[in-house]
């Protein structure tokens, strides 16, 4: 049974009906068309396809082109199952550049975006709302601003930044944002948040109280292995099972074992004469 995408309105209710939401990134048609059979509840295309497929250092790279390339790829796959497209460094600036490069995403076939950031992202979650699009807030670790927090750390940990990041998260909601995700942040602070909010949280490595939790495809399978965080737990190796695809390949070259006769295409025989 094919299933149904999941709506805004949706998303609340499983929050109202203590129901889990599933997310899962993912950037290209193959991993989209997957998971759009399986039971996951949306998929982000994330601007972590800098590193994890562009091979960037980080994040701050990606730009607007690079994003609507791969989110194309994956609205063609993911019928069924709702879309969120991450906006990369510096297209939300200020209003009105958020709202037309969230408004470019949408025409692209994303169904909500997310934007990273917390109090001065208030009034652009605002405008971005207020045009008519849906927001996912994300705050806690957020990898655009990485150098100003001193690397990919766990946020939240004392009660003078915890207290700033649950004032964050009230106020983001307030501007409408129907979703936060929170990354990296400690388990009692994201239950406490999760207890505060009329809006769902999504984590990221937030323990196991929130309402819905996001892994990257390619972390889940065991395909990504520059590095693994904490809060990751593959399900899968196929990375090695893709390497021994590749060097099973590469021997049977070297020993005339590839190709076999069944995978050669043949021609008449007396158009064959013809050529000598």
């Amino acid at each position: 049974m094919t299933k149904s995408k999941m709506t805004i309105p949706q998303v609340r209710q499983y929050k109202e009906q203590g129901r889990k939401i599933k997310m899962i990134v993912a950037y290209d048609y193959p991993f989209a068309a997957l998971i759009d059979k399986s039971d996951a509840d949306m998929i982000l295309v994330g601007d972590s396809l800098g590193m994890v497929v562009l091979g960037y250092d980080t994040t701050v790279p990606v730009n607007m082109e690079e994003i609507i390339y791969h989110l194309r790829a994956v609205r063609r796959a993911a019928r069924n199952t709702m879309v969120v497209a991450d906006m990369p460094f510096m297209s939300y600036i200020n209003v009105d550049e958020a709202i037309r490069n969230a408004g470019r995403l949408m025409k692209e076939g994303a169904d909500c975006v997310k934007l990273e950031g917390g109090l001065p992202m208030v009034d652009k979650v605002k405008g971005i709302v207020d045009a008519g699009i849906p927001v996912m807030a994300h705050i806690g670790l957020t990898p655009q601003t990485v150098s100003m927090l001193g690397g990919f750390k766990v946020q939240g940990k004392d009660a003078a930044s915890a207290e700033r990041m649950l004032l964050e998260a009230r106020e983001l909601e307030g501007a409408g944002a129907f979703a936060v995700l929170l990354e990296c942040v400690p388990a009692p602070l994201a239950r406490l948040i999760t207890a505060k909010l009329s809006a769902a949280t999504i984590g990221t490595g937030a323990g196991a109280d929130v309402d819905g939790h996001c892994l990257n495809a390619y972390d889940l399978t065991g395909i990504f292995d520059r590095f693994v965080p904490k809060f990751v737990k593959p399900y899968a190796q196929v990375g090695t099972q893709m390497l021994d695809a590749f060097n099973a390949y590469c021997r049977e070259i070297d020993s005339g074992g590839f190709p076999e006769e069944k995978h050669c295409f043949t021609m008449k025989e007396e158009d064959l004469k013809r050529l000598y």
